[in-house]
């Protein structure tokens, strides 16, 4: 190609026209898009792990999720109206931060501040409802548990739960109605993890899932201390598999299928007389009982915060 024809293409580019006008608006608009497909096509799309949490209504899960997200709210420091919860009807979710080096740096902490490195995930807040709780334990039932959050972009991508957080009223449960209404809700949640653990496929088990019994409200005087709410839930959540075990043999179930442990209503070890969380350590379920306070001059959320970081 001899210099003066590479001068006329250049001067033809250069010279407004409509076709190059049009050619130039073609590229703007392709070259982004064929972009992005590529990119995207290359990169796999992650999702951040989740903590479901769990518990029945007025427990305080979502002023446990608004105080995460939020930090304290002192109404002389505070500019505007204070947060107010509300019964929860449908899942929401918020996006977290934890200090990866440290996961015992306090909530409160801002990690871009401190020049920590921060690892995200989903706290997910879940209806506590007893008609809407079925929903809830459907992702628990599942070899890897996963739920599709509301800040997941992509339609198709789930988040992987890799901790329960199970919050109670420990103000409540000295009432005799909400003990066993508590433990009830708690005895589903905890055989849906152990039926999971049997329904594994092959030899491998499924991944461990710990489970945080979160009792909340110990800044009021009627709160039961945490040790007195593991052992009350305890007691009451051998009440409810005996009863359980007692309607199944009733129904024609015999003894012999019922001490499998692997179908049915039976919760924890085979043949043990009374209850007890650390029977679920052999389904690979690691229940953890800690006393905190949502508001108020209890221990705080310190404790919670902890834990959940540590497990994400």
């Amino acid at each position: 190609m001899s210099l003066q024809t590479i001068k006329e293409l250049l001067e033809a580019s250069l010279t407004p026209s409509p076709t190059v006008i049009i050619l130039g608006l073609a590229f703007c608009l392709v070259a982004p898009i064929l972009l992005h497909f590529l990119y995207s096509t290359a990169t796999p799309y992650t999702t951040l792990p989740s903590v479901l949490l769990l518990g029945p209504p007025g427990a305080g899960k979502t002023a446990l999720t608004t105080l995460f997200e939020r930090g304290p709210q002192d109404p002389s420091t505070v500019s505007g109206p204070i947060a107010k919860t509300h019964t929860s009807q449908v899942p929401s979710s918020i996006e977290l931060s934890i200090n990866s080096d440290d996961p015992a740096t306090s909530y409160k902490t801002n990690l871009d501040e401190e020049g920590a490195t921060a690892k995200k995930f989903l706290l997910v807040d879940t209806p506590g409802h007893p008609k809407l709780r079925a929903q809830s334990l459907v992702h628990l039932s599942s070899a890897e548990p996963t739920i599709k959050s509301s800040l997941v972009s992509d339609g198709g991508a789930k988040s992987k739960i890799k901790a329960v957080v199970f919050m109670v009223d420990a103000a409540a449960l000295a009432d005799g109605d909400a003990l066993p209404a508590t433990a009830e809700y708690l005895y589903d949640v905890l055989l849906t993890l152990q039926k999971r653990f049997h329904s594994r496929n092959g030899s491998r088990a499924p991944a461990s899932m710990p489970v945080l019994v979160a009792a909340n409200k110990l800044d009021l005087f009627t709160a039961l201390p945490a040790a007195l709410v593991k052992s009350s839930l305890e007691a009451e959540l051998g009440r409810i598999r005996a009863a359980r075990s007692k309607g199944l043999l009733d129904s024609g179930v015999g003894q012999d299928d019922l001490a499998a442990g692997e179908e049915g209503d039976w919760l924890g070890g085979d043949g043990s007389e009374k209850f007890s969380f650390a029977q679920m350590m052999e389904f690979d379920v690691d229940v953890d009982v800690i006393g905190g306070s949502v508001t108020g001059d209890g221990p705080g959320a310190e404790k919670w915060w902890k834990w959940i970081g540590e497990r994400v």
